[in-house]
């Protein structure tokens, strides 16, 4: 193919643009050093084949499908790539779409990158719950106990807001003034995650009433939120691995098959979201994730969820023949 130079309107070629989104995650998406490092890792396979055609030159506006279908071959043929991985280098592609249009640059729009389909995103299978094993294990601990109303609580609160353990673990009792805000309403609550990473989280009307029912039936004033409540010993912060042991025991006592972690219930929490049509976006906000190819892991779980879905309720099996 010929070398083809698109310098109209005063657009720059595709392969600059490229720098400019990279700095745009930086300065204006505030995103880690390695998710800039990704997209400019799975961003070189794009500039390389727009080399190999001789497009260098091809600005944004001039983007067709056509170049996309094209580009999808090269990595499925030439580079030999798992569907899975496709699929990274395509997100990040549509990650560049999306920066066009942010920024009013007339380009083909990002849902025309489309992800490849089947077994690929497969290869990294998550564990979750339903909503009926979900509220299982919610109704396990015993709320007449102080332990077991700090466990519900806990419970209540992993579901309700997608904390990672270590997140909810550092929690300090004084985040939670009961006294300024009402308990009919979800309470937001600003938390520095994974990577220094700050993020508000929500907590449902349900969770703060166990949290609150369970910080007045305490009798010390450790700051901690949750505390080990050990006899004959000064109340401590509950570890991340205390958290862990808690939440496979009243798996055990729900009867619940899966082997279920902490990290199980913000898979069930983010698959929720997804089922209920979350924008994937959002989801990635509410996870506290800085790239959204992690988030991704849940689109072929919540597909499949919708294909079974239609299955049920709109088969045809319903109709009567006359």
């Amino acid at each position: 193919m010929a070398k083809l130079a698109f310098t109209k309107c005063g657009m720059k070629p595709i392969i600059q643009y490229i720098t400019d989104f990279l700095e745009y995650c930086e300065l204006e998406k505030g995103l880690a050093d390695r998710s800039i490092k990704n997209y400019d890792q799975f961003l070189k396979p794009f500039k390389d084949w727009l080399a190999a055609k001789g497009l260098e030159d091809l600005i944004p506006a001039h983007l067709t499908n056509e170049h996309i279908w094209e580009y999808r071959l090269y990595l499925s043929r030439a580079r030999k790539l798992s569907k899975a991985t496709q699929n990274y280098y395509l997100i990040a592609l549509r990650s560049l779409l999306a920066y066009f249009a942010e920024k009013d640059i007339d380009s083909l729009p990002l849902n025309k990158v489309k992800l490849a389909r089947s077994g690929g995103l497969k290869e990294r299978k998550i564990k979750y719950l339903t909503l009926e094993q979900v509220e299982r294990l919610l109704l396990a601990p015993d709320i007449e106990k102080l332990n077991g109303l700090r466990d519900r609580a806990i419970l209540e609160s992993l579901f309700s807001t997608g904390l990672r353990v270590a997140e909810l673990a550092s929690l300090d009792r004084d985040q939670f003034p009961f006294h300024t805000f009402s308990l009919s309403k979800e309470y937001e609550l600003m938390i520095t995650g994974k990577g220094g990473y700050a993020r508000t989280v929500y907590f449902s009307s349900r969770a703060l009433q166990f949290i609150k029912m369970y910080l007045e039936k305490r009798k010390d004033f450790a700051r901690p939120l949750f505390v080990n409540h050990s006899r004959n010993v000064e109340p401590s912060r509950l570890s991340i691995k205390g958290i862990e042991e808690l939440v496979k025991k009243y798996s055990k006592l729900a009867g619940i098959s899966v082997d279920t972690t902490p990290h199980t219930l913000r898979h069930s929490y983010a698959t929720d979201l997804l089922t209920q049509g979350v924008d994937l976006r959002l989801v990635q906000e509410f996870l506290g994730h800085r790239n959204i190819l992690t988030t991704q892991i849940y689109t072929h779980v919540t597909k499949k969820y919708l294909k079974d879905i239609h299955a049920k309720f709109h088969s045809g099996k319903r109709l009567k023949n006359k």
